[in-house]
């Protein structure tokens, strides 16, 4: 198999149920599986719906073995808007074979198309096999920043706080 014979398209409404088959594997190899609570419905409202996120699926043979899910951001430095990778993955049996860098391809395809001024994403810092890609593809990695969240209920705490 090489990157000729991938193919792309955007998910549709009807594939609420696949997309959260996706994050599940995805879950599954970070570990994570306890954390999703998304449902078919949760993503059909904010994806479809509300239009926040886009999800992005590489095809071989018909067969959705990889998927991207992503939406637009703001750099303010840059005055424009960028997309930021919110997941990305491919299925066990198809890695090795382009399908990843396929994926990433088609997202810088996208922003630039879009007149966006960058693509970005986190990584898990144990996932050496993801970092050391997306560095032979000329990724940066940003290491003076750290993320900060915020949720559950410390989200609803910080949100009822008064000046």
């Amino acid at each position: 198999m090489n990157s000729k014979e991938i193919s792309f398209r955007f998910a549709t409404k009807d594939d609420c149920t696949l997309i959260l088959q996706f994050i599940k594997e995805l879950a599954i190899y970070e570990k994570m599986e306890d954390e999703v609570v998304a449902t078919k419905e949760l993503l059909d409202e904010w994806i479809f719906e509300k239009n926040k996120a886009e999800v992005l699926f590489a095809m071989k043979d018909g067969k959705e073995v990889g998927f991207a899910l992503f939406f637009h951001n703001f750099s303010t430095f840059l005055g424009r808007s960028g997309i930021y990778l919110e997941d990305l993955f491919v299925k066990p049996e198809f890695r090795g074979y382009g399908i990843g860098k396929g994926i990433l391809t088609k997202l810088a395809q996208i922003t630039v198309e879009r007149g966006c001024g960058r693509l970005e994403w986190c990584c898990l810092d144990w996932n050496k096999p993801s970092i050391d890609f997306y560095l032979s593809l000329g990724s940066k990695q940003m290491e003076d920043w750290t993320v900060y969240r915020v949720t559950g209920d410390t989200l609803k705490q910080l949100a009822e706080k008064s000046n």
